[in-house]
């Protein structure tokens, strides 16, 4: 299957779609749809032909025609390029014929006369060397619009819950700050391929792994102190490592106002004896761990606990404020504390002890990763008793599993890639399929206003967030422009055109061929033109022009489009189909009136429009993108 993005403008297509589509206000009018026409199933037809193909292959088998030990290669069916060459293709013949001893034009011409007659296939053509082109019916085809209106939205969706149950982690920062835009591409990218694989069939849990136990989060705490001190009135350098937001003043605002003058200390106390800053020659590293120290010795554990808390639960609170704003939902927020009060770090450490595979060197426990393909051993537990972080990777792999998911996909930012080949080596020495653990890379995402590149800090506190973002540019062409590229691509994201009305700005361009199906029925409500789907099914047939059949060819290959998007992990899949049936759209409205005095054109050609506004509506839906009525 081919698929591209093109910015360019179809020929005919106005430069502003609302000007040419006019602006309505309020809901559309309720149209008739009439009563649906008794239901015929209809195949599948990618795997219709792969039946074809593979009982032409047994025939040919069993008549001699091919060896009877001959392993029989997998049929693979892509989408042809262009219409001449009909609507499917495949290399079958081409593969068969060596094993066959056959030249390939024979085996293809073989496979053509074993080939069992069906009513979907107008005929087949060999091509070239010897692939074979599939021209489906023109029944077939049209019964693609009667397929749309039965499913609705469910057209394109396989069955609920018919595959395997998957976890998807993604997003996942750190809680010690709002959510910037390079967190915003990992929300997208993820939240979509949650729903693509639920749209495909499988059960779906959408997991936020919250680091509610890590040192930036103490960094947090005690740059929270700080800045409570300051607002007591206790002048406090601020370390250079800290997190210099507006935020943690707002935090410690909060605190204060809870506590009061409780967890105040003079500036000696707290300050004297420090490792010097980097600013003062020293280590930043150094003094900010020495002022954690500080903090959890002069506060002890429960008030320090509450200096941690208050940062934590703000951040995670706004965290969650932020992404349901970007239409991005978790099922579940999983605490990185529960891997030890609930016991997963110590089983994965007594798993990898039972299979041997842990082993003691100067006081640490090692897991011996280097055996399955890491490129270092792994310290477990450190010679003071502490576990590492790497246990806890190990203890959460485990959860996953523990708790009945039969697949983990986990989605990092592109700084993790070092983390493939660590997860896929804790998995095989806990004794779980490797095979079985996804692991998807998320590229930077770098803005640019003006032709400019925005600079950002996440530290300074200098980086712009997922909500100022959603502000400048709508949180629809935020999704849009997040997932358009593969998530292994670079990401520049053009604030100017995700902003431009115009159809160079792919989602407005996709956006306005749904509302410029809603315009049209608007519009044949005020003509008094009356619209029912039986009407329009009756009439399917009278849809012979090459633009008509270029859309339907669009709308029947949706469902396959969904289930590749959901297979590769790739939004920008269906991005793509998007951007090309909104072409297809323009091209045939530019090319053949709608309301048209001719009653049966009429409401075969709404028919085709209202199964259109469906798809569209369908396929940007998966994007977590509006269908707008009018723009």
């Amino acid at each position: 299957m081919t698929v591209r993005l093109q910015f360019g403008r179809p020929a005919g297509l106005p430069v502003n779609f609302a000007t040419a589509c006019g602006r309505a206000h309020g809901p559309a009018p309720r149209l008739d749809v009439g009563p649906a026409p008794p239901a015929t199933p209809e195949p599948a037809v990618k795997e219709h032909l792969r039946e074809l193909l593979a009982q032409a292959l047994l025939d040919l088998r069993r008549h001699g025609r091919l060896p009877a030990d001959l392993v029989l290669p997998e049929v693979v069916i892509d989408r042809t390029k262009t219409p001449e060459h009909g609507d499917y293709a495949t290399n079958l013949a081409l593969m068969l014929a060596k094993p066959a001893g056959m030249k390939p034009r024979d085996a293809a011409q073989a496979l053509v006369d074993a080939l069992p007659k069906s009513q979907h296939v107008a005929k087949v053509d060999i091509a070239g060397p010897g692939f074979l082109n599939f021209h489906i019916s023109q029944g077939c085809r049209l019964a693609t619009i009667r397929k749309v209106f039965e499913q609705g939205e469910a057209y394109g969706r396989g069955d609920p819950g018919s595959l395997e149950s998957v976890t998807v982690e993604f997003v996942s920062a750190n809680p010690n700050g709002p959510l910037h835009v390079g967190h915003g591409r990992g929300a997208a990218y993820g939240a979509t391929v949650a729903t693509l694989l639920e749209a495909a069939g499988h059960s779906v849990q959408r997991e936020y792994y919250v680091n509610d136990a890590g040192r930036q989060m103490d960094i947090l705490a005690v740059s929270v102190w700080v800045r409570y001190h300051e607002l007591a009135g206790v002048a406090l350098r601020f370390p250079d490592n800290g997190y210099k937001g507006d935020y943690v003043i707002e935090i410690a605002r909060k605190l204060r106002g809870k506590v009061g003058d409780a967890f105040k200390r003079g500036a000696t106390e707290v300050m004297d004896g420090l490792p010097a800053d980097e600013s003062q020659g020293g280590d930043k590293e150094a003094h900010v761990d020495g002022l954690i120290a500080r903090a959890k010795a002069l506060l002890g554990d429960a008030d320090y606990r509450k200096v941690f808390d208050a940062g934590l639960s703000w951040c995670l609170a706004d965290i969650k404020d932020d992404l349901k704003g970007f239409g991005v939902v978790h099922d579940n927020f999983f605490s990185e504390r529960s891997l030890m009060t609930d016991g997963y770090v110590q089983r994965a450490i007594d798993t990898l002890q039972a299979n041997g595979h842990l082993y003691e060197q100067e006081g640490a426990l090692w897991f011996r990763a280097t055996t399955f393909g890491d490129d270092k051993d792994r310290v477990v537990k450190r010679e003071n008793g502490v576990t590492t972080y790497f246990a806890s990777d190990l203890g959460y792999l485990l959860s996953k599993f523990e708790r009945g998911f039969e697949r983990a996909i986990y989605i990092f930012g592109a700084d993790h890639h070092g983390y493939i080949a660590r997860l896929k080596a804790a998995a095989q020495g806990l004794g779980l399929d490797p095979a079985k653990i996804d692991i998807e890379l998320v590229q930077f995402a770098i803005l640019f206003r003006g032709g400019e590149r925005v600079q950002m800090s996440t530290r300074a506190g200098s980086f712009v967030t997922l909500r100022e973002l959603r502000e400048e540019v709508g949180t629809d062409a935020a999704r849009f422009f997040y997932v358009m590229r593969g998530n292994d691509q670079h990401l520049d994201f053009d604030l100017d055109l995700a902003k431009s009305e115009s159809n160079e700005n792919p989602v407005y361009y996709i956006q306005y061929a749904h509302a410029r199906i809603a315009s049209i029925f608007r519009q044949a409500v005020e003509k008094g033109y009356a619209w029912n789907r039986t009407a329009a099914e009756a009439a399917r047939a009278k849809l012979v022009e090459p633009q008509e059949n270029a859309l339907i060819t669009e709308l029947m290959r949706f469902p396959e489009v969904v289930q590749a998007a959901a297979q590769h992990r790739g939004p920008q899949i269906i991005a793509n189909y998007l951007r090309e049936l909104a072409a297809c759209f323009h091209a045939f409205y530019n090319a053949q009136p709608i309301l048209i005095p001719d009653e049966e054109l009429r409401h075969a050609r709404l028919g085709l429009a209202a199964a259109t506004r469906q798809v569209l509506a369908n396929g940007l839906g998966l994007l977590g993108v509006s269908a707008p009525e009018s723009m």
